[in-house]
Order: structure tokens, then sequence, then C-alpha cells
């Protein structure tokens, strides 16, 4: 009786526990969820007709709605591409009121696609599978703008460029049964871009914008 009462315990322990499978060569994950951008940002001075302001420019967070794809070229190798909704982070100087128009500079929009080979380190018999990863990102930066009080004030045509760079993560993803499993990310991504735009006639720029960000994605994942 004992014997018997100890194999039922043990057959219900493990009908509890996750079905775990590890990915496969040829498998194709579709992941959605949030994704943070949270900049590091640097940057040199505003340069503005000439003459230095003596500050510089800071970028603050934003959260969207990010989506994965990967494809398993191997049991442990696989291509993912991360992408998102636009990203609209506020630009404020680093200084308050430095041109008597308050905090916030501006706005800009951006899209991060980021291309990532990952390492996953597989246990077919574990529900965790974490894995590790670099690529490379290219920022598409768009619709800069500054307030309307900037603007009233004289400051016209900002303009970002895009940037090219490396990213590198680490990742987790928890295996729920065969088919589905919740992932969580960390990436950190090389943005580096300059800035341009008038004041009334004359030009000022930030030559050198370090933005660097950490960027957290929490997600629900489906393989095919």
């Amino acid at each position: 009786m004992r014997k018997f009462t100890l194999s039922a315990l043990c057959l219900t322990g493990a009908a509890l526990l996750p079905f775990a499978h590890a990915h496969e060569q040829g498998d194709w994950l579709v992941r959605g969820g949030l994704t943070t951008v949270a900049p590091d940002e640097t940057s040199s001075n505003i340069i503005a007709g000439g003459g230095d302001l003596g500050v510089a420019l800071t970028i603050d967070n934003d959260s969207q709605f990010g989506i994965n794809v990967a494809y398993f070229i191997t049991d442990n190798i696989n291509i993912e591409l991360l992408a998102a909704t636009p990203f609209k982070h506020q630009v404020n100087f680093s200084l308050p009121d430095p041109l008597g128009t308050g905090n916030q500079l501006g706005e800009v929009t951006h899209l991060p696609p980021t291309l990532t080979a990952n390492y996953y380190f597989n246990d077919s018999s574990a529900a965790l599978q974490p894995y590790i990863g670099a690529g490379i990102n290219y920022t598409f930066i768009y619709d800069e703008s500054f307030t309307s009080t900037n603007s009233d004030a004289g400051l016209t045509d900002l303009s970002l460029d895009n940037s090219f760079g490396l990213s590198a993560q680490i990742g987790l993803d928890y295996k729920i049964d065969e088919v589905w499993h919740i992932n969580g990310s960390v990436r950190y991504i090389d943005i580096d871009t300059e800035a341009t735009f008038n004041v009334g006639e004359a030009k000022g720029s930030v030559n050198n914008i370090e933005i660097d960000p950490w960027v957290y994605t929490v997600s629900v994942g489906y393989t095919f």
C-alpha cells in the first residue's frame, strides 16, 4: 500500500509540472508583449548660433508593444528579429530652462529593429531555457519636433540622424507546455546620433548623442 501511495504521489507531482521540451532546429517562435526602452544617454553640449549653451540633452523612457520572431537554425542557435510599435521620447535640457522656454526641448519618435543571433543552453528536461545573444541594430529616427514654446522662441527644423550599431542580450524562456512559453530579456543597444536645428537664422547642433538604451521585454511566445 505504501509503495502504491508513493507511486501515485510521484505521478501526481509529475502531472503538475510544466511539460518541458527544448527548442529544436526548424522551430519558429513568435512573441508579443511589453518592451521598454530606457536610454542611458550622454551628449555633448548644445551649440547654438556659434556659442556653447553649457547644457546637454537627456531623453526619457518609453514602453510599447514589442514583437519578435525567431527561427532555430540548429537546436541551440536561433536568429531573432525584434520589432515594436514606434517609441516616442521626450528630449529635455540637462539643466532647467537655459533658454527661458521650460525644461522640455521637444520629442522624437524612432523604430529600433534589431537582428540577433542567440545561443540556447538547452536542457531537454528543463522548463527554463536561458540564452545569450549578440547582433546589429538600425534605428530609424523620425517625426522630430520642438515643443510649441520652443518653436515660438525661434527653434525650428530639428533633425536627428539614424543610427547603426551593435547589440547584446540575455534572456530566458519558461516553457508552459509544448507550444507556449513566457519570455523575459534584457538588451543593450549602441545608438549614437547627431542633432541639427535652426535658432532663427542661425544654425544649432549637438554633435554627439549617445542614447545607448537598455531594452527590457516581457512577452508570451508561441512555437510553430
